[in-house]
């Protein structure tokens, strides 16, 4: 059961979780239509750029804990997922949590620009209108990042984030994304969920366009 905050009630407001899944659904789908054609530059200039598929899908956790696969542009090498081991000595994040590395060997030139710019979280739309995300909410972490979080953090603040469909986008992207440690971003995440409101979505969504369009903290 998708569990969301109640502050909000305290105001007067009680939001719903249907309300969402309606505003998250109608999205996605005007979305996907709209940005067909912004879908198919990126495909062909991946398949220019560097050999390998276009996109790119990983195991995530979602809502209660279950894995799902994210979708995503390619921005990286097709052999990636094989070099992290090697790589994991350069992490730049604090905890070592995520793996975060500035100038990560494996990314493909057209990769860094997509990255720089959020365009390869754009397939996530077809996780939106499949039920496994949402667009605001907290990030679906790997496999490997849960492993390290429950090595180091409160089960409980980690289930707690869990107990909520992941987003596109959230708090964590419009106050610092890549430049914050991992318990800022999971105090940022239960910060959310303890205050969420659609006004609040309304909200992220419309700072997520301010800190892409300048490119903040994002590689």
């Amino acid at each position: 059961m998708e569990i969301l905050t109640r502050k909000s009630e305290l105001r007067g407001f009680a939001p719903s979780p249907a309300n969402k899944r309606l505003l998250d659904t109608l999205a996605a789908l005007v979305g996907l239509v709209l940005l067909a054609p912004v879908f198919a530059c990126i495909a062909v200039a991946i398949r220019l750029d560097s050999p390998g598929p276009v996109f790119f899908r990983q195991g995530r956790r979602g809502l209660g804990g279950r894995t799902f696969r994210v979708w995503k542009f390619r921005t990286m090498v097709i052999d990636a997922e094989a070099q992290l081991s090697r790589l994991e000595q350069f992490n730049e994040s604090e905890g070592g949590v995520l793996f975060k590395m500035k100038d990560d060997p494996r990314i493909t030139r057209l990769g860094q620009f997509l990255r720089r710019t959020s365009l390869d979280e754009l397939p996530q739309l077809l996780n939106v209108l499949a039920g496994e995300m949402s667009l605001v909410g907290p990030r679906p972490l790997q496999e490997r990042d849960c492993r390290k979080a429950g090595a180091g953090f409160d089960s409980k603040r980690l289930a707690l984030r869990q107990s909520v469909r992941p987003g596109i986008t959230g708090l964590w992207q419009v106050r610092g994304r890549s430049e914050l440690s991992f318990e800022q971003m999971l105090q940022l995440d239960l910060e959310y969920i303890d205050n969420w409101c659609l006004s609040q979505d309304l909200a992220i969504l419309w700072q997520t366009v301010v800190v892409v369009l300048a490119k903040k903290g994002a590689y």
